[in-house]
Parts: C-alpha cells; sequence; structure tokens
C-alpha cells in the first residue's frame, strides 16, 4: 500500500499493518526531519509532488520489491507539506520471512524512492535561503531543475489518499 498525506506519519500502525504470522521480519524506515545537513541548519521542509505520477511510481516500485524479495506486506507512507524538525517525512515497513530479505527490501525501496520518485523536497535554513531537492538534483529558489519532470510550483496539489 502507498500514502500520500499531509498529516504527521504514525509509525505504530503502520508497523502493525505489515505484520503477519508469516513473517519472521519487520523492518520500518522512519525517516526525519534533522536540524543541520551539510553544516547548514534546517528549519523545516516542505514536500511537493506530482501526486498522480508519484502514487503509480510508488506502486510499480512496491511490485518490483515483491518480484525481488519474498514480500508478505509492504507499507510506503510520504508526507507532503510543511515538515518541522524532528517529524517524519517518510516511512518505509515490509515483512518477510527472514530479516536479510527485509533490510533489503526496505534500503532497496527506500534508496530508489529517493532517486526516482517526483516529490520534491524545499531546504528552509536558518539563514533565511531555501533550495529545492529532486532526486540527483540540488536547485535554489531561484532557479530551475535539470530534470525532466516539472518543478513545484506547476504540480497539481491535492489532499492526502491512500493508494494500493
Amino acid at each position: 500500500m502507498v500514502e500520500l498525506t499531509h498529516d504527521e506519519i504514525c509509525m505504530d500502525p503502520v508497523v502493525c499493518r505489515v505484520q503477519s504470522k508469516a513473517a519472521g521480519a519487520v523492518v520500518a524506515f522512519l525517516g526525519t526531519t534533522r536540524e543541520f545537513t551539510r553544516g547548514r541548519q534546517t528549519l523545516r521542509l516542505t514536500y511537493e509532488a506530482y501526486h498522480e505520477m508519484a502514487v503509480q511510481v510508488l506502486e510499480d516500485l512496491e511490485t518490483s520489491a515483491r518480484r525481488r524479495w519474498p514480500i508478505i506486506e509492504c507499507q510506503i507512507v510520504h508526507r507532503l507539506g510543511p515538515v518541522e524538525l524532528g517529524e517524519a517525512s517518510i516511512l518505509v515497513a515490509v515483512s518477510t520471512p527472514h530479516r536479510r530479505d527485509a533490510f533489503e527490501a526496505a534500503q532497496w525501496l527506500m534508496d530508489t524512492i529517493k532517486q526516482d520518485v517526483p516529490i520534491w523536497k524545499q531546504e528552509h535554513w536558518a539563514d533565511g535561503s531555501q533550495e529545492w531537492v529532486h532526486p540527483g538534483t540540488v536547485v535554489s529558489a531561484s532557479s530551475s531543475p535539470s530534470h525532466p519532470v516539472e518543478p513545484p510550483a506547476s504540480t497539481p496539489r491535492s489532499d492526502s489518499s491512500i493508494h494500493g
């Protein structure tokens, strides 16, 4: 299941949804907003997405992961909108019969999500500046990304929805 949400991410219900009597392992990765990035102080992050494409790519990644590993259950939740320091931006939870598969699948999903999914992260710095970050690209607020997907200013917005 894939979810894009403007609400805070709560880990416990997601982990409960991936637990199974058939699973000997549940791995959950929770990505949170840290205060310092590359020596710069962060005030908060803001996430925007090309919603329909992001959901489709996330669903495709889940399908690919299920082909590669014996996944019993998988949940991917990504936050949109402002995310304050210490709050979660993403949760990837995977259950498999054995721990190695769960670790590998969760890591592959997380790495591939950051690389491929059209979700933009805007870093808001303590000095008042801000930068948009997208897979493989760091963009200042006054420039545009060198990526084939439209930048956040032109992306359609939508409310929280669950797909999967």
